[in-house]
């Protein structure tokens, strides 16, 4: 009996090892599927910004009015796009300067989104690296602009404090509305994002920290070897040095670490694929987009005159100090798309998009756009440096601290992004009550 139930016996072994066999081969085959999506999705991602294709790009061919509807009427932003033609009107007919500012504030909030746009549109045609170089130039371009307008009228503290507040803006409000928007929708698990390229960034930013802190410490020592020249002559120096630095981030980033891109790295594939993004194609040509961003940083620029031109007169008639409007209020402009930007891929679960739009454009304001208006001042003569007055660089300096403690885990819920809000608004209420020592060299 037992005989005859052997050969039973090892027969089902042997399907039993057979089927055991087929689910390991299934099982392996799956995950060299997800394995091969993945990498797939990967190579699709940029480094510094959304996704820009490598494949051939179709370029679409619209008409004038097709394109315009396109850029300038598929966005329910671009409603406030009258406010700026309003704000020169009332410049030349009542000459109301807290009117002109309120005005030209509203008016270059749109114009701000439609600049990002157009350079990712512009991006399709010309791969992840140029792509990337792009979005570093055009990412701020606002806040560029209205600090070249600045200074050329010699006002070197309303530059330096609006690329303060851009600085702090990004890092508290802009992150921390994702961390909390984010965090309510996926209330019931921390949202995970790539801990090691939050380290590399916090780092850039501690980097720039020591470039803004030490002329403000050589200054406030009384320790310098020129009096009045050396710490010009630091602040110079480092500035080429930032410069260098973040050439050297943008080539890291593009070419040595194209796999390690803003995307988060999921278990499923699905999950995986919907992350990462879809890929897209361009909705304007490529010579529409090189117009439409010609015609969109001449009309900031434009703005950007009588906005700045307003700061003073908005100042007194409001009765606010002019650092307030410097640090939160011109920010909230250059940083409109951003904050859109950072909250709708936090609340889809997309991270680390949320990280490169607010900690990477924190970094473009610091370690670019800071040591180049200095670099600007001067060849245009004026003394524009890196001491922020010693209230200000504190201020940053703590403010990066925390937020680099608050990344060290790799994990976001909405009490961490409550608590980033909540310190921003301790830092707008500082500069509310701040007197800037130096008020005169603001007007």
């Amino acid at each position: 009996m037992s005989h005859c139930k052997l050969p039973a016996l090892i027969e089902a072994q042997v399907e039993m090892g057979s089927v055991n066999e087929l689910e390991h081969k299934s099982l392996f085959r799956k995950e060299e599927d997800a394995t091969q999506a993945k990498a797939a999705s990967l190579m699709e991602q940029g480094s510094l910004s959304l996704s820009f294709p490598e494949h051939a790009t179709k370029s679409p061919k619209n008409s004038v009015l097709r394109s315009i509807k396109i850029v300038i009427f598929s966005n329910k932003l671009n409603m406030l796009l009258p406010f700026g033609p309003l704000a020169i009107l009332v410049h030349y007919m009542i000459d109301s300067k807290g009117w002109v500012f309120l005005l030209s504030l509203i008016g270059i909030t749109p114009l701000a989104e439609r600049l990002g746009y157009a350079t990712e549109q512009l991006a399709f045609y010309t791969g992840p690296t140029v792509g990337g170089l792009l979005n570093a130039t055009f990412g701020n371009v606002t806040e560029l602009i209205i600090s070249i307008f600045a200074l050329k009228n010699g006002m070197i503290r309303v530059v330096q404090l609006t690329l303060l507040g851009s600085i702090l803006s990004n890092m508290l409000l802009v992150l921390g509305c994702a961390f909390f928007c984010g965090g309510l929708v996926f209330y019931q698990k921390d949202q995970v994002f790539d801990k090691g390229i939050a380290v590399v960034n916090s780092g850039l930013l501690l980097m720039a920290v020591m470039g803004i802190l030490f002329p403000a410490v050589l200054h406030y020592t009384h320790s310098e070897v020129h009096a009045g020249s050396s710490e010009m002559a630091l602040s110079r120096f480092s500035s080429c040095i930032m410069l260098i630095a973040y050439a050297a981030y943008l080539f890291f980033q593009l070419k040595s670490q194209s796999n390690n891109s803003y995307c988060p790295l999921e278990e499923e594939t699905n999950q995986n694929e919907e992350a990462c993004g879809e890929d897209e194609d361009p909705e304007i040509s490529k010579w529409e987009a090189i117009i439409w961003l010609s015609i969109l940083t001449a009309w900031v620029s434009l703005l950007s005159g009588y906005l700045v031109d307003a700061i003073e007169g908005a100042s007194v008639s409001w009765n606010i100090p002019i650092a307030f409007i410097s640090v939160i209020l011109l920010p909230i402009v250059g940083n409109a798309a951003e904050h859109a930007g950072a909250i709708m891929f936090a609340m889809k679960d997309k991270l680390d998009l949320s990280l490169g739009v607010a900690i990477g454009s924190s970094i473009q304001i610091s370690m670019f756009v800071v040591p180049f208006c200095v670099v600007i001042g001067w060849m245009m003569g004026e003394q524009m440096d890196l001491n922020f007055q010693l209230f200000e660089t504190a201020m940053l300096f703590i403010t990066v601290i925390v937020v680099a403690f608050f990344l060290q885990e790799g994990t976001s819920n909405y009490f961490k992004g409550l608590m980033l809000i909540l310190c921003y608004l301790i830092v707008a209420a500082s500069f509310f009550v701040h007197e800037d020592p130096h008020e005169e060299s603001l007007l």
